[in-house]
């Protein structure tokens, strides 16, 4: 039975746009990635790569569990599923970073209700302060949680600011810087060394160049 493609699972979205040209520049054959479809699995023309394009959450759980031997990660949603993973290196986009937020002037009640996407990455900053503080899961639109009352402050990702400003919030704190990593399934990078580890070398110069 033949070897199956080099799988790498991207996210779709604005990220995956920024990984092409840098794959490209480390000798990867994208042309698939260009393709204007629905594909979700996308194979280079000589048959040896093979993308998947998924949901921004999805790529670890396909790394971790194998059907992917490498993937492009945000350290938000590493740090939040904590999957393990092998994190060989750090690509240098996507760059953001994940804050605390409340309405301008505001003052937080000792047991401050917090709106987030990140319920574990909330709940173990505010741990680390000796802070009890009440962790609401909010899918989307988080800057709207403090308008209406539903919480006192958010955590969440900002890369301007531009959108807390507009709601009216402030930054109060950051708990920390957000880039996109690449990751790899511990076992399968072992198995494939010999390949993955060239395409890691690859990619480190074309992040550095």
């Amino acid at each position: 039975m033949s070897q199956r493609p080099l799988t790498i699972a991207i996210p779709k979205g604005r990220v995956s746009k920024v990984l092409a040209p840098l794959f490209k520049a480390a000798g990867l054959d994208v042309t698939a990635l260009g393709d204007d479809d629905r594909k979700l699995v996308r194979e280079s023309a000589d048959g040896k790569l093979r993308f998947l394009l998924l949901k921004p959450d999805d790529v670890p759980t396909y790394v971790e569990y194998g059907a992917a031997d490498l993937g492009v990660s945000g350290r938000d949603v590493l740090r939040e599923r904590r999957c393990d993973l092998y994190q060989p290196l750090d690509l240098g986009i996507g760059k953001c970073r994940m804050v605390v937020a409340a309405p301008a002037g505001a003052l937080l009640p000792d047991v401050p209700r917090i709106a987030t996407k990140f319920p574990r990455i909330a709940s173990e900053h505010y741990a680390s302060l000796g802070i009890q503080a009440e962790i609401i899961y909010v899918g989307g639109s988080v800057e709207l949680a403090p308008i209406v009352g539903l919480s006192d402050a958010i955590v969440d990702l900002v890369e301007s600011g531009a959108t807390l400003r507009e709601n009216g919030l402030v930054e109060v704190e950051t708990i920390f810087d957000v880039s996109s990593v690449l990751v790899a399934n511990r076992s399968l990078f072992k198995l494939r060394h010999a390949e993955i580890q060239p395409l890691v070398e690859r990619l480190r110069r074309a992040v550095t160049a």
